[in-house]
């Protein structure tokens, strides 16, 4: 796989309306016709692997000597066109811990986590229901909304750069530029380039006047970070943070407006809540794919012949649902977390951001039923639509309607 002739003639474009419509049956096509670990195209007819095996993608993740973080490896580089719209997912030379191996990734992870674990869980859950509070009061009182839109695409940043150290009003122009860089489209690199001037910004503010936020205590870290480091790990953060949490609310709402296993949420009920999450998790999980890893040297890999330097994706979506691990596809999951939608491995997310995530897109579900507690859909469930990524899987809308309520302007719960 050194040049883009020697992909099969049979590779997948990674890409298309089918990512966005139907990938649960794209998935099972490609697992069908090429096993667990398939040709793929990336923009520009850049060829990959994604691994879609529930097996194989442990395998991946759990050996970092083999199948390395490392994207120095690629032999792609000469193919790439500097102005590539995923450059911003993925990137050469970048000094960010997605990028980090070794003694020098661990000592990053521990930063990050430190940083978060000291955040709160009181102060995370107050700053999660007044920014949904304030959300809900612009629309409450009009008895429709698209919960999308109006409400997950900007509860997650909103709560993450006020832990972070940001404005509230900052929350607007980076919830514009995390989609745009994370879309991987014509405006991929300047939504990434107002992302690294923000955090910047941010960091310079706290070197001069630090506060009880993570931007501060990353700074302080006694792991001899540089400044860009540290940047580089707030974008991180504040990307992997954001667009999969609206996802998830997004998603799990959706699931609970549509499927009547958890029609009694939307009652009054709470013990499904946390269900429904996970549900979403497996079967329709905000993170699709991720780029990625690289092959360090020729190797084997679900019956396939991987070259030193190939880009394996990492299909999290395609193993959740893989036959042989989830043998009754129809059955609820339960309490059963053994799903890759966080990852696995060294790199997976880290278990503080991810808890962040849990609050955060729980909190957002819950206040949305409280407040509006009798919410429907306003269009038939089959006419809902899906962003067109094979990377993060989100709606484009969530229409709904309820009775007009009063807004809390404010007040206490």
């Amino acid at each position: 796989m050194t040049t883009p002739d020697a992909v099969p003639l049979d590779a997948v474009p990674l890409g298309g309306p089918r990512f966005g419509t139907e990938p649960a049956v794209l998935y099972r096509e490609m697992r069908r016709d090429h096993g667990a670990v398939a040709p793929v195209l990336l923009d520009g007819d850049i060829p990959a692997w994604l691994v879609l095996g529930y097996r194989e993608l442990h395998q991946v993740t759990g050996d970092p000597v083999l199948f390395s973080r490392d994207s120095e490896l690629w032999n792609q580089w000469e193919n790439i066109p500097g102005d590539w719209p995923l450059l911003p997912m993925i990137g050469r030379k970048q000094p960010s811990i997605l990028y980090t191996v070794g003694e020098r990734h661990r000592e990053r992870a521990a930063m990050i986590s430190n940083a978060l674990e000291a955040v709160e869980p009181s102060e995370l859950r107050r700053h999660c229901e007044r920014f949904a509070d304030e959300l809900i009061d612009a629309v409450c009182a009009e008895g429709t909304a698209d919960l999308v839109a109006d409400y997950a695409m900007l509860l997650p940043v909103r709560v993450l750069a006020r832990l972070y150290g940001f404005s509230d009003e900052e929350g607007p122009a980076l919830v514009t530029a995390l989609n745009d860089m994370i879309d991987g489209r014509e405006r991929a690199i300047a939504g990434q380039t107002h992302l690294a001037r923000s955090m910047a910004a941010l960091l310079a503010a706290r070197r001069e006047r630090p506060a009880d936020d993570v931007a501060s205590r990353m700074l302080a870290d006694t792991g001899a970070f540089s400044e860009e480091e540290v940047a580089q790990d707030l974008m991180v953060m504040m990307a992997a943070g954001h667009q999969p949490t609206a996802d998830w609310i997004g998603n799990s709402l959706r699931l609970m407006l549509t499927d009547e296993r958890f029609a009694a949420s939307l009652f009054g009920g709470r013990n499904s809540v946390a269900e429904a999450m996970n549900e979403v998790l497996w079967e329709d999980t905000p993170t699709q794919n991720v780029a990625g890893r690289w092959a360090s040297r020729d190797t084997q890999l679900g019956g396939r012949r991987v070259r030193a330097g190939d880009l394996l994706l990492l299909g999290l979506q395609g193993a959740n649902s893989d036959p042989q691990v989830r043998t009754h596809g129809s059955a609820l999951t339960g309490g059963n977390n053994a799903h890759f939608s966080f990852g696995h491995g060294e790199h997976r997310c880290p278990f503080p951001a991810q808890e962040v995530a849990e609050v955060i897109a729980r909190t957002g579900i819950e206040v949305v039923l409280d407040r509006l507690p009798d919410i429907d859909l306003v269009v038939p469930p089959a006419s809902l639509t899906r962003r067109p990524s094979p990377w993060l899987r989100g709606l484009t809308e969530l229409p709904v309607r309820f009775t007009p309520t009063p807004a809390l302007g404010g007040t206490s719960r």
